[in-house]
């Protein structure tokens, strides 16, 4: 199993955030990309589209399935990794780093604080497998 960077949070359905002032850059965990198989499509939200805690901002299809991927914290989208809509497969090589997938303006940046550490993370991750 992957190590997960002490820097991110993370949520329970295996989506990490990094915080840079009030943004928040958001992807999808290894274990994630590890569950999902060979990724050949994200769809992402609209630039400016509004996002509550945990609602579906867009999905991400595999030769295995199709997941929802939720949004972390409340804000607007700034920001898209338009690499995706071309390369979908970056998210399998690099989906803790390059192939993050949306920036989010926190509208209630404190909401990162209840996301899960690392460590959390980690273990949430050891009882699923």
């Amino acid at each position: 199993m992957s190590d997960f960077p002490n820097d991110l949070r993370y949520t329970k359905d295996h989506e990490w955030m990094r915080v840079s002032g009030n943004v928040a850059r958001v992807g999808i965990t290894t274990f994630a990309v590890e569950q999902l198989g060979d990724v050949t499509l994200v769809e992402m939200p609209a630039i400016g589209d509004e996002l509550e805690p945990e609602q579906v901002f867009g999905t991400v299809e595999s030769v295995k399935a199709v997941s929802d991927l939720f949004a972390p914290v409340a804000g607007k989208v700034v920001k898209i990794n338009e690499a995706l809509e071309d390369a979908p497969e970056l998210v399998n090589d690099d989906c803790m780093g390059e192939a993050w997938m949306v920036e989010i303006e926190m509208s209630e940046p404190a909401q990162a604080d209840a996301l899960l550490s690392a460590d959390d993370y980690a273990k949430l991750v050891a009882e699923a497998s």
